[in-house]
């Protein structure tokens, strides 16, 4: 907002009708221009004080003038008066006059808050444009190209897990086969171990066969050799049968009936017991063949257990590995997440706290400049009332109560000049005269 100057300018001027022809207020103006406030020659009597120019700040307090023609203090509360004539003392004077050089200053020192006001809106401005909202760096590219490299390690991670299970399908698949080769090859060992222990029974049994035939061969030399030896006993005995010999003896029996009968019962013993050993080994083969039957029927059972089992885990592996090299790759991608993620969010909180930092100054810098514009509002209705009372007092009015409020006007003043503090930063201001208050101007 554009600061609006305000210049006070009273016109040179007397007072007329106001104190001697000798001594009094001769003149009275006051000049506001550049950062200065004139304070004017004043005429006292056979004195004069000249004019100087002083520098009033912001928070500069303004001089109080005593003329020396009177003894003017600060408790000089009580000690006006009035003439009959009905006019102001020569103390009353003076004390206009100082109202008037207290109201120029009061004036310049609202110009030159206004001019710190303009050069702290031209800092604020300043500030703002320096202080500008926080544009994000736009990342879409570098965002793609993010995307783009994740997916191809994605996809790289895929193919090395999928190279890495057929490389261990292919390694269970072999210890597999391994399995498999070993369990054939106990198989087929248990096997040649029936055989051999089954070719040791069928040479035992050979071996009772040839002993067993030897026996009969023998048993068959010696029934030769008996008949043999019965017929040369036969021979014999028809050679001796040509002799009559007459012996009285019981009747002989006849040997050719017992041979016969000896040979008969000899070969149904040699077939019974042929009979017997050829049903023993029989038996003895079907109860072997039995056992083997059932061990190999056993045996193959288990062994395809066995084999069902290690399929089962080998899958079972092969899926385990599989869920491990996923849970991996998914942690992988979970870190990355969390740490970009991470990252990101603590760059927003550090943006956030900048921003929320920055809020805070703004609010202290806002709560600061109200608390001084209070202070200054307060300032210029104080300035407004004083101006208002000066107006009635240079228009005449009220002159009754012009040394009642002219003394009050005064300790106000007072207080103001050892109370105001000193206004470092002001806000945005723009004092004016009140619309029904017109500038000083005219002879006094």
């Amino acid at each position: 907002m554009a600061s609006k100057y305000y210049a006070q300018t009273i016109s040179s001027g007397s007072v007329k009708g106001l104190g001697g022809p000798a001594g009094g207020l001769a003149r009275i103006a006051a000049v506001h221009s550049g950062s200065s406030c004139r304070v004017p020659s004043l005429a006292f009597g056979s004195r004069s004080i000249p004019s100087s120019s002083m520098k009033l700040g912001p928070g500069s307090c303004l001089p109080i003038i005593y003329p020396p023609s009177a003894s003017f203090t600060p408790g000089f509360v009580g000690s006006y008066g009035w003439q009959d004539e009905g006019i102001l003392s020569c103390n009353e004077k003076e004390l206009m006059q100082c109202l008037n050089d207290r109201l120029a200053s009061y004036l310049e020192r609202v110009r030159c808050l206004e001019q710190e006001n303009a050069r702290l809106e031209n800092k604020i401005h300043e500030w703002y444009e320096c202080q500008s909202p926080y544009v994000c760096t736009d990342f879409q590219s570098h965002y793609k190209i993010i995307e783009e490299l994740q997916h191809q390690i994605l996809c790289a991670k895929t193919e090395n897990s999928r190279l890495v299970l057929e490389i261990d399908n292919a390694r269970l698949a072999g210890d597999d086969f391994r399995t498999k080769y070993e369990t054939e090859l106990a198989l087929r060992q248990s096997v040649d171990a029936d055989i051999n222990g089954l070719r040791r029974i069928l040479d035992e049994l050979t071996l009772c066969r040839a002993d067993l035939e030897a026996q009969l061969e023998s048993l068959k030399e010696e029934h030769l050799c008996l008949r043999k030896n019965h017929e040369e006993v036969s021979v014999k005995l028809n050679v001796i049968g040509l002799v009559n010999v007459e012996v009285d003896a019981a009747p002989s029996c006849d040997l050719n009936k017992t041979l016969d009968e000896i040979r008969s019962q000899y070969e149904s013993l040699a077939e019974k017991n042929r009979r017997d050993v050829e049903t023993w080994y029989t038996s003895k083969m079907e109860e072997l063949n039995q056992q083997v039957i059932s061990s190999g029927e056993e045996l193959q059972t288990c062994q395809s257990e066995i084999i069902e089992l290690r399929h089962n885990i080998q899958t079972l592996e092969i899926d385990l590995d599989a869920q491990l090299n996923m849970k991996n790759a998914l942690e992988c991608t979970l870190q990355e997440t969390e740490a970009r993620y991470g990252t990101q969010l603590a760059q927003l909180q550090n943006l956030i706290s900048n921003i929320e930092g920055q809020l805070a100054d703004l609010r202290c810098d806002m709560e600061r400049q109200s608390h001084e514009y209070k202070i200054l509002l307060d300032v210029k209705t104080r300035l407004e009332s004083e101006i208002a009372t000066y107006r009635r007092l240079l228009e005449g009015e009220d002159y009754k109560y012009v040394g009642a409020l002219l003394t009050s006007a005064f300790q106000e003043l007072l207080q103001d000049t050892q109370c105001t503090p000193t206004a470092s930063v002001a806000p945005t201001i723009t004092p004016s005269l009140p619309s029904h208050i017109a500038p000083l101007s005219g002879s006094i």
